[in-house]
């Protein structure tokens, strides 16, 4: 049994423990060899802008407050382990249970995209495809390919902001012409 056997939960969490709850199931999965069974946690956010004061600025917020997704298979051990994690208050689900979410549901979320032979480096010029900065062109200014992840300068009310972005959200624009 390995990670494609495993199907994505989503946890109900006290409000504002969403990263408490993360931490701690890391901790919970590290203590308790639970690598096999617990494959990923994810908090999705979104980035904004928000106006405050007349000025604006780039903030990342939750899509789903209160809500962390996890991607285990599920046995009725680790029930009682995740929902006695400080912060979660259970399993969405029928009486508390589990109910794993459907394909369908797991790529509206886009919770399994990952990108495959990934071809941007240190200095490349991107698009952004989807979110609130979409149509945007920045450079890369550093990458964490294990994670899927690119920091990304894009002009942002006349300032250059560095942005972290999932690979899934970016094009590369190709500069030969």
């Amino acid at each position: 049994m390995g990670v494609e056997n495993a199907k994505w939960y989503v946890l109900h969490t006290n409000s504002g423990y969403e990263a408490i709850v993360e931490e701690g199931l890391k901790k919970l999965i590290d203590n308790n060899n639970l690598g096999d069974t617990i494959f990923e946690i994810r908090i999705l956010e979104e980035e904004t802008i928000e106006e405050k004061n007349g000025k604006k600025k780039y903030v990342k917020r939750k899509k789903f407050p209160t809500y962390v997704f996890i991607k285990m298979i599920y046995r009725n051990d680790l029930w009682f382990l995740i929902t006695n994690t400080r912060g979660v208050t259970g399993f969405v689900g029928p009486n508390g249970r589990p109910s794993a979410l459907s394909p369908e549901e797991v790529k509206r979320l886009r919770l399994d995209e990952w990108v495959e032979n990934v071809d941007i480096k240190i200095g490349d010029s991107v698009r952004i495809v989807s979110g609130a900065l979409a149509d945007l062109v920045g450079t890369i200014v550093d990458l964490e390919p294990e994670n899927q992840k690119a920091i990304v300068t894009v002009q942002v009310f006349d300032r250059e902001t560095d942005v972290e972005l999932s690979f899934v959200e970016l094009e590369k624009i190709n500069q030969e012409a």
